[in-house]
C-alpha cells in the first residue's frame, strides 16, 4: 500500500449524464497522487464506457447492489491506505477538494473519517436545497456522539475500515450504521465545510412545497460562502442535428437550409452540426454550407412508418461507433422553421442547464378555445372555458421542430423526450411559422414578398 495514495471509490448505475463531468473535476485537483475505481451496478447506459473514455482503469461490477457491500468491493481493489467515497453525480467545486479531505482526515490520529460539504445545484428542488443547506453549514464540527456521517462527499481511513468493514446488507444509511460502529471504538467523525462538492439532490423527504420555498430562500441569504450551482455548458459536447428527408423545399428561391442556417450558426455554444439525411444531393449541399454528414440514413428510416426518433437514434449509434465521437447533448431542429430566432438555440441550452430538465423545447402561450378529438363526435375541451383571458390559466403548447434539446441517454432510448420536461415560454410568434412543403414555401413567400 502506497503511504500518500488516494484511491477514490465511484459508485454507479446509469450515471452517463454526471460521470465524465465527475472524473474531470477530480483530474483537475492540485493533488495529483491518487487512482478511481468505479463500483458500477450493470448500468445499461454508457456509463462505465464514458468512465473508460475519461481515463478509468479500475472497473468492479456487483450485480446484487447494496450499498456498504459495492463500498467494500471498491476499497478491496484498491491501494491507497486513505479512501475517498464520492458518488457520481456529486461535483468537487474547486481544485483544493482532494487537498482539503486529505489535510482533515490526517489533523487528528483518532479521526476515522471526514465528510465534506454539499452545495445544491441551481435547478435543485425548493426542499432539496433547504436539506442541504441546513445539514451542510459552514460551521466545522467534531462528533463523538453523533453518528451522523454522508458518504456522498467522504473520506475515511484504510486501517479503520480493516477494522470495521462497511455492512454489506443493509439497502441504505450504511455510511450512519458504520459511524456508530465507529464511535463505539472511540474514534471520531468530523463535518468540514473545506471540501465542498455540487450535490444536486438532498438527505430527507420532501415537505410541504411553500413551506420549503420560503426556507430556502432565507437559507439561501444567509450561506454566502457557496451558492447553488449551475453547470457551464463548456462541460458538455452539444451536438445539433438536423434531420432532412429528400430533396430541400425552397422558400424565395433559396432552399430552407440555406435559409435557417444563419440561425442555427449564430450559436455561441453548440459544439458541431450533422444534417441527416437519405438523399445524396441533401449532403452536397449540407456540407457546402458547413454542416457535417455522419453518414446517410438507410432507407428503411425514410419509410411513412420511420420517426424522427428512429433517425436520431441510428444517428447516434454511427456517431458513437463509427465516428467516434461522444456528444453529452443533442439539440433537435428542422428546416421547416426558416425564421426561427438567431438566440433561440443558446437560449434553449441556458434553459436546459439551469433547469436539470430531461428535455426542453420551446413553447408558446394559447389562449385560444382548445378541444381534442378523443373519438367521432366525442371533443373534450381542454381550456378553462369561457372566461376573460385574464384569468385564464394558457395552454402551452410545446415545438420540438424548432429546438429541442434532450440528453444523449434518452435519445438512445429512441426517444426525443425524457420523463421531466420543461417547456421554455418564448414571445416571437414569428419563429412558430412553419413551413413543410413547397406549396407552403410558395404560399408564404408570396405573402412575404413585400417584406
Amino acid at each position: 500500500m502506497e503511504k500518500n495514495l488516494i484511491s477514490i471509490i465511484i459508485r454507479t448505475k446509469n450515471e452517463e449524464r454526471w460521470i465524465g463531468l465527475c472524473i474531470e473535476r477530480i483530474k483537475k485537483q492540485s493533488y495529483k497522487n491518487f487512482e478511481i475505481i468505479l463500483v458500477d451496478s450493470f448500468s445499461d447506459d454508457k456509463t462505465v464506457e464514458k468512465a473508460k473514455r475519461h481515463g478509468v482503469e479500475k472497473i468492479v461490477k456487483i450485480k446484487e447492489y447494496k450499498p456498504g457491500k459495492a463500498i467494500n468491493m471498491g476499497i478491496q481493489a484498491s491501494e491507497g491506505l486513505h479512501i475517498v467515497i464520492l458518488s457520481a453525480h456529486c461535483l468537487p467545486i474547486n481544485s483544493n477538494w482532494l487537498t482539503d479531505l486529505f489535510e482533515e482526515i490526517n489533523s487528528d490520529p483518532k479521526l476515522a473519517g471526514v465528510y465534506g460539504k454539499q452545495v445544491p445545484m441551481d435547478f435543485s428542488s425548493d426542499e432539496d436545497k433547504r436539506d442541504l443547506l441546513i445539514v451542510f453549514g459552514e460551521d466545522e464540527r467534531i462528533q463523538k456522539k453523533d453518528s451522523f456521517f454522508h458518504n456522498a462527499n467522504s473520506i475515511i481511513k484504510r486501517d479503520v475500515w480493516e477494522e470495521i468493514n462497511f455492512n454489506n446488507d443493509v439497502e441504505n444509511i450504511e455510511d450512519r450504521i458504520w459511524a456508530g460502529e465507529i464511535l463505539k471504538k472511540n474514534y471520531k467523525i468530523k463535518y468540514t465545510p473545506k471540501a465542498p462538492v455540487y450535490h444536486y439532490h438532498g438527505i430527507h423527504q420532501s415537505g410541504n412545497s411553500k413551506r420549503l420555498e420560503g426556507v430556502t430562500k432565507i437559507i439561501e441569504k444567509i450561506s454566502t460562502e457557496h451558492k447553488p450551482g449551475i453547470i457551464d455548458h463548456q462541460n458538455f459536447e452539444k451536438c445539433l442535428v438536423i434531420p432532412i428527408k429528400g430533396v430541400i423545399p425552397k422558400f424565395k428561391n433559396i432552399n430552407l437550409l440555406e435559409y435557417m442556417s444563419e440561425s442555427i450558426f449564430s450559436s455561441k455554444f453548440v459544439d458541431s452540426y450533422f444534417v441527416a439525411t437519405d438523399n445524396e444531393d441533401t449532403a452536397k449541399t449540407a456540407k457546402n454550407l458547413g454542416f457535417s454528414i455522419a453518414k446517410l440514413r438507410e432507407s428503411n428510416l425514410s419509410t411513412p412508418k420511420s420517426t424522427i426518433e428512429d433517425v436520431h437514434c441510428w444517428h447516434l449509434k454511427v456517431l458513437e461507433n463509427e465516428l467516434n465521437y461522444h456528444p453529452d447533448i443533442i439539440i433537435h431542429a428542422e428546416i421547416t422553421f426558416p425564421f426561427r430566432n438567431k438566440n433561440l438555440i443558446d437560449e434553449l441550452i441556458k434553459a436546459f442547464l439551469n433547469s436539470g430538465a430531461d428535455t426542453v423545447m420551446p413553447a408558446k402561450s394559447e389562449y385560444a378555445w382548445a378541444w381534442q378529438e378523443k373519438s367521432k363526435n366525442n371533443l373534450v375541451r381542454l381550456d378553462e372555458g369561457d372566461i376573460p383571458r385574464e384569468f385564464k390559466k394558457s395552454l402551452l403548447l410545446g415545438s420540438h421542430g424548432l429546438g429541442c434539446i434532450t440528453h444523449t441517454e434518452v435519445i438512445r432510448k429512441n426517444s426525443l423526450v425524457g420523463n421531466k420536461v420543461y417547456l421554455h415560454k418564448i414571445h416571437d410568434q414569428v419563429s412558430f411559422i412553419e413551413v413543410r412543403n413547397q406549396d407552403d414555401a410558395d404560399l408564404i413567400s408570396d405573402r412575404f414578398k413585400n417584406v
